[in-house]
């Protein structure tokens, strides 16, 4: 990973922490990695908690510049990373929730979260090597994965989620998936970064990996309010579009709690 070209500067290994995205918000360095066998108290969106046994998944969290200006990409590009990683490595066939679930065979292997920091010191020469970006006061996410690799049914949380072991694939090395992880991820940042023709291209393989385009969904919002109607598109933005009863509305991940098949 830490060869010339790479955008990634240090690579942090741990056998247990809280949570690998705390950890990398400790010390929010540009290109920093932070994986981990375990996490006593790991999370999800909307400050979910989960534990995984010791060595039976991926977690891993990078400190990247904020860059493109769609910035509601960066968690999809996140998860759309894993996905690639785990049909590559794995041969799996992933797909994508929106905004970033992972799954497999309909089932959730992977989870994503991504945090504002900020960042204090000199920011000189912290872009990403095809991007030319610098970074500015406050302008880091600590982008955060977690990927079920060899828990047995009675170790998930809930009876949604799936593993590699699970889908019958019990030979992958955690390693391999992190790395392949890391390398999708630095191209799909610098496309973010670079917009135009390849911002397009990641939109369009976005898209085509969505499962939730085309299905009938709720979509629960923190004010407790619940939009109903046909997800129709991801639209430029990264927002799930809803053709329901007051028309089309655009929800972006932020302000979605839950988004959940109509009954």
């Amino acid at each position: 990973m830490l060869t010339p070209g790479s955008p990634w500067r240090s690579v942090d290994g741990h056998e247990t922490v809280d949570s690998t995205n705390l950890e990398a918000a400790r010390r929010p360095e540009p290109w920093r990695v932070v994986v981990a066998d375990h996490q006593s108290a790991g999370r999800g969106r909307m400050a979910r908690q989960w534990e995984a046994p010791a060595g039976a998944s991926v977690a891993v969290s990078v400190v990247v510049p904020v860059a493109g200006s769609d910035r509601g990409w960066l968690p999809l590009l996140t998860g759309m990373a894993m996905a690639r990683a785990l049909r590559q490595v794995a041969g799996v066939p992933a797909r994508l929730k929106w905004p970033n679930d992972v799954l497999v065979d309909g089932g959730k292997i992977c989870g994503v979260l991504c945090e504002m920091v900020t960042f204090v010191g000199a920011a000189a020469g912290a872009g990403h090597p095809g991007g030319g970006v610098q970074v500015d006061a406050g302008g880091l996410v600590v982008a955060g994965a977690g990927a079920n690799v060899d828990q047995r049914r009675e170790e998930l949380p809930v009876d949604t989620a799936t593993s590699l072991r699970l889908c019958g694939v019990t030979d992958v090395r955690r390693e391999d998936v992190i790395l392949a992880h890391l390398a999708g991820f630095t191209e799909l940042h610098g496309a973010w970064v670079s917009g135009g023709e390849a911002m397009h291209g990641l939109r369009r393989e976005y898209r085509a990996l969505c499962v939730t385009i085309g299905q009938d969904v709720r979509v629960h919002q923190p004010s407790g309010a619940v939009a109903r109607g046909r997800a129709v598109a991801v639209d430029d933005s990264g927002r799930l579009v809803l053709d329901g009863p007051a028309g089309r509305q655009a929800h972006a991940a932020g302000d979605v709690v839950h988004v959940r098949p109509q009954a």
